[in-house]
């Protein structure tokens, strides 16, 4: 990037899964859609507010489809092409789904930044499809005010294995794949208040391939997979807990955070999408007397190419534990259970 240019996250008014539209505004849009037909073929659809489309093939293949993007959630553009692609090909791995292709999304101010920043974006993004194993195959570029970048990506999955968010049952253990604290160092960083150690921690999550969600789908004790992105880990909890129609419970202390982000919150660095999360869902949460503010704001805090979160039989935790262990996924960790079925389901935090 040239010194002449300004930096990324000062063309955007939000950065990465930050920049999605709050949950409840969603809902309400989506109420207002058209019913359409659904097609025996189409397996998962709107229906659960899951992480892609599927689509069967025949017996033994069903196509896993789905787009992710947004504004910078980084100064440096090939991380911020690092991150939207580990971001956007996530949703795939967390249909128990392995990718096979992708098309770019690319919206950029073109008087604005140089063709070498541009380039670099893009080549960010590659480089996260090379190691993913997938070829960028084509995509669409817009002359756009506010930088944008993202993918579409498709997978295939056995019919047999596609892990939704609404699988869980009664007694399941919840497992997480990666720490929260995105959003609160996103913010810190957007601040100028993210030291070089905090930032070398929020990239390297962030560009983390959730690659075992494959190998987690073929477990038979594996019943529900989602990613934690925007909506937090609170949102996409009570996904999980609507999906399946039964409360869960999270244990707050078990849940595990990237270094520096508890300080960081206390110190107010948090997102705006924080509160508008709380807002959207907060009613269907319960909290414990005296949860602090801070963790109500972790607990909401939008996770850009955010964790894994699986449901599975206390007897398969070990394996789940020992898969994401053996990817490189040190800091997974139980952190809750599905409990007994309920007519309004709720997420617990004890």
């Amino acid at each position: 990037m040239t010194q002449t240019e300004p930096r990324l996250t000062s063309l955007s008014h939000g950065g990465g899964c930050g920049c999605k539209i709050a949950p409840g505004v969603l809902s309400r849009l989506l109420a207002q859609a058209p019913a359409l037909p659904v097609p025996p073929e189409l397996l998962v659809g709107t229906a659960t507010a899951d992480d892609a489309a599927v689509w069967r093939l025949n017996d033994t293949q069903a196509l896993v489809a789905t787009t992710d993007f947004f504004m910078p959630i980084v100064d440096d553009p090939r991380d911020f092409g690092r991150i939207a692609a580990t971001n956007a090909i996530s949703d795939v791995y967390a249909m128990g789904g392995r990718p096979i292709m992708a098309l770019a999304l690319v919206g950029m101010p073109v008087k604005v930044l140089s063709e070498t920043t541009i380039a670099s974006i893009l080549a960010g993004g590659a480089e996260v499809c090379a190691s993913a194993g997938i070829p960028i195959a084509g995509g669409h570029t817009i002359d756009s005010v506010e930088p944008i970048y993202g993918l579409v990506v498709l997978g295939l999955v056995h019919p047999d294995q596609i892990k939704t968010n609404a699988g869980a049952r009664p007694g399941d253990a919840l497992v997480l794949g990666k720490p929260l604290g995105v959003g609160v160092l996103s913010a810190a960083l957007k601040a100028g208040d993210l030291d070089a150690q905090g930032y070398g921690r929020m990239i390297d999550t962030v560009t983390r391939l959730n690659t075992p969600g494959a190998a987690l789908a073929a477990l038979p004790g594996v019943h529900a997979m989602t990613d934690v992105t925007g909506f937090g880990l609170g949102g996409h909890g009570l996904e999980m807990a609507r999906g399946a129609g039964c409360d869960v419970e999270i244990r707050w202390p078990r849940v595990p955070l990237l270094a520096g982000a508890r300080d960081l919150a206390e110190a107010g660095r948090v997102t705006g999408a924080s509160g508008r999360n709380w807002e959207s869902y907060g009613a269907e949460i319960v909290l414990p007397d005296g949860f602090a503010h801070v963790d109500r704001a972790l607990l909401t805090d939008p996770q850009t190419s955010g964790g894994l979160l699986v449901a599975c039989a206390p007897e398969a935790v070990d394996q789940v534990l020992d898969i994401f262990k053996a990817q490189g996924f040190s800091g997974a960790a139980t952190v809750g259970r599905v409990l007994d079925p309920t007519d309004q389901p709720v997420l617990r935090i004890v």
